[in-house]
């Protein structure tokens, strides 16, 4: 029966796509790419919040909650933040330039070489970490929740390798032949089922704690577990408090604002004023968000409080308090999710390359059509690349903090030379060769060359000196060096500097002025300022109440 409601429903969603897209024949950079430029406030809103949502955050950050507490929602709230940023001033000049990629921009702005040197980037990223972490991530969690390996008598690893391709299989036929319409109409559907049985888990954890009764679950989760219900984290916790204010907020802007896989649906916007909306519209749900990722991992501390494996509360809770009826339904919303995640990051992928790469320097004279068609071939390629990558990432450890510590690489060179190419008029293209190239060698320098040795020698000190606490060796190894939100806050102002020494010393012959293409109507909504004080607002207020 789980088994039934689950294809019953995966099935069902990609009919609706199916139906909703088989107009759109995708023959065109626009209409493959960016959906015809049609995609409405609500279309946006699902497509964002379900790309975003996957197994790396129901089960990642659930775990991280589980061992840390309520400190680790900045990752959900904080985000609503950067979003608002996006709405009012970044998406504006994207639209006004009628872009299609991001790296786009830069190409006007510095040259076509950073512009390519950008998307390389962005490509190295999703096929070497991004998309392996979501299909093992999704792989995992679909085979725990059915018990795949005793219900087709394969072993643990070879049930993560029949996961990891049939969601490539599919996530591949949704991205690459369908394009972003596709891609978004689903995420819209499974956006609802998600969010329902997301919010549901937390509602049977809790009425399951309070014996049937959920007020009283509350209560006796709050009163038995009050150090888990702080918002501010201490030093030792994943998120510090005062890394909020250093490389938390340049993660969320790179990734809500730059990253070409979450703002290629805002891109697709009909005009400036449904992408805004759809833009606030998850950045209000997204402030929700710890209900879904955060609650139900401190829900498991109190319910299973003695787990090895942090990232085993969520599937736990989710099998203790889900009715055997609703599980096939629950797994097909997650499968839903997991897809989301995969197939956004590889239309993105097929995007950059089409546009980026083959157009600009493969075959400058390819029609539409024939740049589409290499697209998609590219995009089989890197899906088949990442389905076999996928397993063998399995002692990563954490893979919530491995994707986060990882894409730090990429994701603050990039974000500095957007920043600096919007507020700078003279800031030459050499400049911004030298910040991606400086930029990505020094944080890999620091987090993976100079952190171990720092670490090593701490720890080395601390047992020559007589410590033999594990806890206690723990904590003197983590703050034998900075935070890595720090080491990208410290990274960013250097990078910066860089840039704009360059940009003293040999900067550009003349003004750099972005051009109106008129491809869309950019006259905002008119209430974009008031709702994204309103969400500013709501997030000061949620940490002051859990302070």
């Amino acid at each position: 029966m789980q088994i039934l409601s689950f294809l019953g429903f995966t099935f069902l969603v990609a009919i609706i796509a199916y139906l909703a897209t088989r107009k759109n024949k995708g023959t065109s950079s626009d209409g493959y790419f960016l959906g015809g430029r049609s995609l409405t406030a609500g279309v946006i809103a699902g497509s964002l919040l379900l790309t975003n949502l996957s197994t790396e955050q129901m089960v990642g950050l659930n775990g991280s909650a589980y061992a840390n507490g309520l400190s680790v929602m900045a990752w959900e709230t904080l985000a609503a933040v950067a979003m608002v940023v996006t709405a009012l001033f970044l998406l504006p000049k994207y639209l006004k330039g009628g872009l299609t990629t991001v790296p786009q921009f830069l190409s006007s702005r510095f040259d076509v070489m950073t512009k390519t040197m950008t998307s390389g980037l962005f490509l190295t990223g999703y096929v070497v970490v991004l998309l392996p972490v979501i299909l093992y991530s999704g792989s995992v969690a679909i085979s725990g929740m059915f018990d795949l390996p005793t219900l087709l008598g394969v072993t643990q690893i070879q049930s993560i390798w029949i996961c990891v391709w049939g969601i490539g299989i599919v996530g591949s036929i949704y991205a690459v032949f369908g394009g972003l319409k596709a891609v978004a109409v689903s995420d819209s559907i499974n956006a609802v089922g998600l969010l329902i049985g997301g919010v549901l888990i937390p509602i049977l954890g809790l009425i399951y704690i309070g014996d049937g009764n959920f007020l009283e679950g509350i209560s006796i989760l709050t009163s038995k577990n009050p150090e888990m219900f702080k918002s501010m984290g201490s030093e030792s916790d994943p998120v510090p408090f005062h890394t909020i204010f250093t490389g938390m907020m340049l993660v969320q802007l790179f990734y809500w604002g730059t990253n070409q896989q979450i703002i290629q649906k805002a891109l697709a916007a009909k005009n400036l004023a449904e992408g805004q909306k759809g833009v606030l519209l998850a950045s209000f749900i997204k402030i929700l968000g710890p209900l879904i990722v955060v609650l139900p991992g401190i829900i498991a501390y109190h319910i299973f409080p003695d787990l090895q494996v942090a990232d085993e509360a969520y599937p736990m809770l989710v099998r203790k308090v889900l009715p055997a009826s609703l599980v096939g339904f629950f797994a097909a919303v997650l499968f839903g999710a997991i897809l989301s995640s995969f197939n956004g990051a590889l239309n993105s992928s097929v995007t950059l390359f089409g546009i980026d790469i083959y157009k600009q320097h493969i075959n400058p004279e390819a029609d539409e059509k024939t740049v589409v068609r290499y697209g998609k071939r590219f995009g089989v390629l890197l899906a088949i690349a990442a389905m076999f990558i996928a397993p063998l990432i399995a002692n990563a450890g954490s893979l919530f903090a491995y994707l986060q510590e990882i894409n730090g690489i990429y994701s603050i060179p990039i974000l500095t030379i957007f920043i600096v190419g919007f507020l700078t008029k003279r800031v030459p293209a050499l400049a911004a060769k030298v910040a991606l190239i400086s930029g990505s060698i020094l944080y890999i320098l620091s987090q993976f060359i100079m952190q171990p040795y720092f670490q090593e020698k701490a720890v080395a000190l601390a047992e020559a000196s007589g410590v033999t606490d594990v806890v206690e060796l723990g904590l003197i190894e983590a703050s034998a060096y900075p935070h890595y939100l720090d080491v990208m806050a410290i990274l960013f102002v250097l990078n910066v500097a860089i840039m704009l020494v360059i940009g003293k010393l040999r900067p550009r012959d003349t003004d750099y002025v972005q051009e109106y293409t008129e491809q869309v109507d950019i006259t905002p909504w008119r209430y974009t300022k008031q709702v994204g004080v309103a969400i500013f607002v709501t997030v000061v207020s949620v940490y002051i109440y859990f302070a």
